[in-house]
């Protein structure tokens, strides 16, 4: 594989079960050694995904490469390429944790001379060393999930997918998993589903969200962000000549900043204002002396406000949602 070759294309991929469409013309690509967060609500078509890019599940159309070879073709030598851990991951809870990575190990055609090794070094990777000849049935929920992740990455593939690999984790074994993941990158590329958000964010390169089959969102949280919100927004607690003598302070400042909320003032005449300014860049070291050395206010609070993944992923479900409930025009 060429460094100008993703590790995935995806070009136009449609699925359809019995009429129901699944995935409708989805295309994307993931760069080596990235790790792309793939998001969606329920019924999106996100794991429908995943099992046709692993060669499980066969398209209705489209185009899927891995590492430059189309998984229609050739699902065989895919599955030499990708690691996959699916939602809920099944394992033998009869086999000890050593004995089951050895099994797989043969499975996946490792060198038997190289297979003990490579045991000993995902077991270290993920944690397992200490519960190596533990059987499987007997360990906890944050357990089996690192022996799944460790699992996947035995044979070193150069592309990991990973279907919900935090689900039913307390927050110590997200921990743990999100830093395994985190480990990972440049040296694989992964592709992870999660409803985690907060773990996606800080995971992830990258961000896909799909709705109802289709790709409404793709970016970097700061770029999706960006594209979702559109604006900056501050927050700001104030108190004096608001309504007169604000608006021209702050134009002066930078001509895109403007009050988009007013809340009446308190029992102490502080207002609570919403600030808005398509200037990207943090306004608070020149806004903040500006509005404090003026005698004509008092500012008791102020901060920038950042929304989350969370809110991100909400307004872009939501605009998709509104994109395919919009009238076709000239429909009756």
């Amino acid at each position: 594989m060429s460094a100008e070759t993703p590790a995935i294309e995806v070009r136009d991929l449609v699925k359809i079960y019995s009429g129901h469409t699944a995935v409708s013309k989805i295309s994307f690509t993931v760069a080596r050694g990235e790790i792309l967060g793939f998001l969606g609500p329920n019924g999106a078509g996100k794991s429908t995904t995943m099992r046709i890019l692993t060669g499980y599940l066969p398209a209705t159309a489209g185009e899927v490469n891995v590492c430059g070879v189309p998984v229609a073709s050739c699902s065989a030598d895919i599955k030499k390429l990708i690691g996959y851990m699916p939602e809920n991951n099944p394992l033998p809870e009869d086999m000890r944790v050593s004995e089951y990575l050895h099994y797989r190990g043969r499975l996946k055609e490792i060198p038997r001379r190289k297979l003990s090794l490579r045991i000993d070094e995902v077991l270290e990777l993920c944690d397992l060393t200490r519960v190596r000849h533990r059987i499987i049935g007997k360990l906890s929920k944050g357990f089996r999930q690192r022996v799944g992740i460790a699992e996947a990455i035995l044979a070193e593939p150069p592309v990991i997918i990973m279907d919900e690999p935090t689900i039913g984790l307390d927050p110590h074994q997200i921990l743990i998993v999100r830093d395994l993941i985190a480990s990972l990158r440049g040296r694989m590329t992964v592709i992870i589903s999660s409803h985690i958000l907060p773990e996606i964010e800080m995971t992830c390169d990258r961000v896909l969200i799909i709705n109802q089959g289709r790709v409404v969102a793709a970016g970097t949280p700061s770029d999706l962000r960006r594209e979702v919100f559109g604006q900056a927004r501050y927050h700001i607690e104030i108190s004096g000549d608001v309504l007169v003598a604000l608006p021209a302070v702050l134009t002066r400042i930078e001509s895109s900043l403007l009050i988009a909320e007013t809340g009446e003032p308190d029992a102490a005449g502080f207002h609570k204002l919403v600030l808005t300014t398509t200037r990207e860049e943090d306004l608070g070291a020149t806004l903040l002396p500006a509005l404090t050395t003026d005698d004509r206010f008092r500012v008791r609070a102020f901060h920038r406000v950042n929304p989350s993944l969370e809110d991100v992923f909400l307004a872009a479900t939501r605009r998709g949602w509104e994109t395919v409930d919009a009238p076709v025009a000239g429909s009756k």
